[in-house]
């Protein structure tokens, strides 16, 4: 179970170069949820960690399943949309996070074989295509 959150600002999206596996590879800032934790905590608080941007969910992209073909893990991805008003230059990135950039889709389309997943141009793309879901769509059930 991952999260992500999509930011698009002037027409640039907000994404990080990470290290993962051994390779130098672009993602929307996400991660994985840790226990008792809500989806849109985990989204918050991954986009503050690997980006210094505080994220604030206004609705929920998608819900995402892929299959990695090389080591045929299934992820299921629940991708926000929202907003970073907020940024602390001066605060340390997760461990792996070379740098955080703003790009425009084709710019990100062009970094296809260095993308983490095919999921990060799905959801730019389902971005762009205006999806959008309720945040009341996600329940927690104590």
């Amino acid at each position: 179970m991952t999260v992500a959150a999509v930011v698009e600002r002037e027409g640039r999206f907000l994404i990080v170069e990470e290290e993962a596996d051994g390779r130098v590879v672009y993602n929307q800032p996400a991660g994985h949820l840790d226990e008792g934790e809500s989806l849109a905590h985990a989204v918050v608080r991954e986009a503050l960690e690997e980006t210094a941007w505080h994220f604030k969910p206004d609705g929920v992209l998608g819900i995402y399943r892929w299959t990695n073909p090389d080591s045929k893990i299934t992820y299921l991805r629940v991708c926000f949309r929202g907003t970073c008003d907020v940024h602390e230059p001066h605060r340390a990135l997760d461990n792996g996070i070379l740098r955080v950039c703003w790009m425009t889709r084709a710019e990100i389309e062009n970094l296809k074989t260095q993308l983490r997943s095919p999921l990060v141009l799905r959801c730019v793309d389902d971005y762009l295509a205006g999806k959008s879901y309720p945040l009341a769509l996600l329940t927690d059930v104590a």
